[in-house]
């Protein structure tokens, strides 16, 4: 398993490198391949931590997938540092960030004005995310994206021209999650207005066509990140939420020890979530990126994925209540395996408690497509296996 390990993260590494060669040559910048060979490393050191089950290589690759050089490189650094996922920055990739940021009480905070040194890439970056000194960064307001912009521009600063990163930073902005409008501004809008901004005080000399090309662009590739809640198909996107599970609750890690109450928990945080998502906050748009009809169709395929996944979570809410309930009996932090069995491993059968149950007819038929595909995703499971589950729901 870990010489197998050692082989993918050979081939990603490769596969990384290959891409940050195109995109820089693309680029016109400097090739250095010693430069990038490191970096390459980096980058998949980084995104293999033993945390990491959807933001991993694979998913930057997709990210990336048919973009231009610019998105190519965005996607390559959007996800790096994922503090709520990797329990903290990977020591890999601290030192280039930490003469900018400091931790008060457990919080990352940029540091003061008198502390920071003069570094025009810093200053970039701030500029283009609204950040400012002392400031606090928030989880969910943008600080993974900040931290991850501020090491791409470091780590490109000797590769590409200070424009042409200023875009891959506007890009990587756009990533940040499920935002909502402020003072009639779209995040896409801020995000034109920041880039305006640092035009003039950069002095690149775009014209507005090229300020709103940058902002198209990285509506285009925050869209590709998220591009999973409209998969066509519902099945499909539940198996992306089963792979975060772990990642916010890494109990979930080890497959027959994590605690009846544990799995009910990771399970009520993602069912809350789905119900404060609203489509709108997930796909961006800015002037005709995408074309109406496209983002539209977006915007009904996540509304049905969504509803599929508040009843589908619900449904297993309701099912582990029950065996959290007869659990209780038994003690206060019982296992999962302990109720239902442990999961087969290597091919071995495995008693489990889903083979004892009745079959029992069905005396309520679904009254509509969205309670048929949750019927169906309950008895005959989810696409893909997960190490840490069973697929369906007896």
């Amino acid at each position: 398993m870990a010489l197998e390990r050692d082989w993918e993260s050979g081939q990603d590494q490769e596969r990384c490198l290959a891409k940050l060669h195109w995109a820089v040559e693309q680029l016109g910048g400097n090739t250095d391949s010693d430069r990038l060979s490191k970096t390459a490393a980096l980058v998949i050191q980084t995104m293999t931590g033993p945390w990491r089950f959807f933001h991993t290589p694979e998913h930057i690759f997709e990210v990336g997938e048919s973009g231009d050089a610019i998105e190519v490189l965005a996607a390559l650094f959007h996800d790096l540092v994922y503090v709520q996922v990797d329990q903290g920055v990977s020591v890999n990739i601290s030192g280039y960030i930490s003469a900018f940021v400091k931790e008060i009480t457990g919080q990352l905070v940029i540091r003061d004005r008198a502390e920071l040194p003069d570094d025009a890439m810093f200053a970039m970056v701030a500029q283009l995310f609204g950040f400012v000194p002392e400031e606090v960064l928030k989880p969910a307001a943008g600080q993974n994206e900040f931290l991850s912009a501020l090491i791409a521009a470091k780590l490109l600063e000797h590769s590409l021209a200070a424009e042409q990163i200023a875009q891959v930073v506007a890009c990587i902005e756009a990533t940040i999650p499920f935002r909502c409008h402020s003072e009639g501004l779209s995040p896409s809008d801020r995000l034109h207005a920041r880039l305006q901004q640092t035009n003039a005080r950069m002095g690149f000399g775009w014209q507005e066509e090229h300020v709103c090309h940058s902002v198209r662009r990285s509506v285009r590739l925050a869209n590709r990140d998220v591009e999973n809640f409209a998969y066509p198909s519902a099945a499909d996107f539940l198996d992306n939420t089963w792979n975060l599970l772990p990642e916010t609750n890494h109990d979930l890690t080890n497959a027959n020890s994590y605690t009846v109450s544990g799995y009910r928990t990771s399970l009520q945080k993602m069912e809350g979530f789905m119900y404060f998502l609203k489509p709108e906050l997930v796909f961006q748009t800015f002037q005709s990126e995408p074309p109406v009809e496209a983002y539209q169709q977006l915007i009904e395929r996540t509304q049905r994925n969504l509803e599929v996944a508040r009843l589908y979570l619900g449904s297993k809410l309701l099912s582990i209540a029950v065996i959290e309930a007869l659990s209780q009996r038994l003690g206060q932090d019982i296992p999962l395996a302990t109720m239902m069995g442990e999961l087969s491993s290597h091919g071995r059968a495995i008693a489990q408690l889903e083979n004892f149950l009745p079959q029992i007819s069905m005396t309520v038929p679904p009254k509509n497509d969205v309670e048929e595909d949750v019927l169906s995703l309950v008895e005959k499971g989810r696409g893909q296996a997960s190490s840490y589950d069973i697929n369906n729901s007896p």
